[in-house]
């Protein structure tokens, strides 16, 4: 397998233009791409700093995560996250070491059985100004202790989460993460509404403070959306492809272009255990966010990604979701209330168009913040 190219980069959203020449493109072939691949092999790339244990930075990512939360060496925490790491989660910014561990220790009293099955790596930079990893994967146990839900259940549960890590010398100095918590919360036998509710008025009462979430930051004033710039480049580069097909697709509603994007068949996997297959049904998709949230934008905060041309592009993408709950659709009566969440998402591109999207926000507490 030839060597491949990573980069990663932060942007601003502010653009759009036409990809007529992609509607030529043929159907792809079927590509499968192991993430471990690189980890198995040689070592990639410089690793300076970080244990010598660990091969490669992909090979790093799962294996930490390996000690911390399955061999439950939580005091590993000490070795692998900063003492002021910041965490970014649907729910707020949480600061420092001893917030994670006792995060962690809450998690595995809660499901002691808990196991974290790596699905994917995507990563970027170099030891030197440090390396960032988008690591997509699965959560399964058995619900054995308290949660912030309740009582033990006794059910099992399994959902997915990704977390995007930026490590300086073998620590973790910054974190963003979400879970799909709503299937989390549906598997433990919960009216995820009800239990919306309750917790909101629980925080209220315990003097918590509601995020406020603002305005919408899809146009100015009477203004359109901003336009996508001009590629740099007359090459093709994935995250301007994807920062290009995001922005038109969401922020000015082409839904009609998604043909020059994805692949007519491709395969989607979102949150709330959410899966399909096609571009018809991502339209519906599509439509089932925006009717509820009219001036709904997104914000491209970061990509990166590995692969070449010829195996395929794969894309790690950090985003922010705003809007106002002012119309009618899957959440129900409008409430009026901002909402703002932190997501990601993840893209195969072959041949010069999207074979397989997963995508993942915390709909739990978007659900809290619409019955804030």
């Amino acid at each position: 397998m030839a060597k491949a190219e990573n980069k990663s980069k932060e942007i601003q959203v502010t653009a759009a233009s036409n990809a007529d020449e992609k509607s030529k493109i043929t159907l792809p072939k079927k590509i499968d791409i192991q993430f471990t691949e690189d980890a198995k092999g040689a070592q990639a790339h410089s690793m300076e700093g970080f244990n010598p244990r660990y091969k490669d930075f992909v090979d790093y990512i799962i294996g930490v995560t390996h000690e911390i939360w399955e061999e439950h060496g939580i005091g590993k925490l000490y070795d692998y996250y900063a003492n002021t790491v910041l965490m970014h989660t649907a729910s707020g910014l949480k600061f420092g070491r001893e917030a994670v561990i006792a995060a962690t220790l809450e998690s595995q009293a809660s499901f002691p059985d808990r196991r974290l099955f790596g699905e994917e790596v995507i990563w970027g930079g170099n030891d030197v100004d440090g390396l960032y990893s988008s690591h997509r994967l699965r959560h399964e146990g058995t619900n054995r202790g308290w949660t912030p839900y309740g009582p033990p259940t006794g059910k099992r549960v399994s959902y997915r989460a990704i977390a995007d890590c930026f490590c300086l010398r073998n620590m973790v100095v910054e974190e963003w993460i979400s879970r799909d918590e709503l299937t989390l919360v549906m598997q433990l036998g919960l009216d995820p509404v009800q239990t919306a509710k309750e917790m909101v008025a629980k925080e209220k009462d315990a003097g918590m403070p509601l995020s406020i979430a603002g305005e919408s930051y899809r146009r100015v004033g009477q203004l359109p959306p901003d336009e996508w710039p001009e590629a740099q480049s007359e090459h093709f580069d994935p995250e301007d492809f994807i920062g290009r097909m995001m922005h038109e697709i969401w922020n000015w509603r082409l839904l009609n272009k998604a043909p020059e994007y994805y692949h007519e068949n491709f395969t989607f996997e979102g949150p709330s255990r959410r899966s399909f297959k096609g571009v018809g049904d991502f339209q519906a998709y599509a439509l089932s966010l925006l009717s509820p949230f009219p001036d709904l934008a997104i914000h491209c905060d970061h990509f990166c990604h590995v692969g070449d041309e010829r195996a395929g592009y794969r894309v790690a993408t950090r985003w922010t979701l705003s809007g106002t709950h002012t119309g009618y659709g899957i959440y129900g009566e409008p409430t009026g209330n901002p909402i703002r969440l932190l997501g990601f998402s993840h893209h195969l591109i072959v041949e010069g168009r999207v074979q397989s999207e997963w995508t993942l926000f915390d709909e739990f507490v978007l659900l809290k913040q619409i019955y804030a």
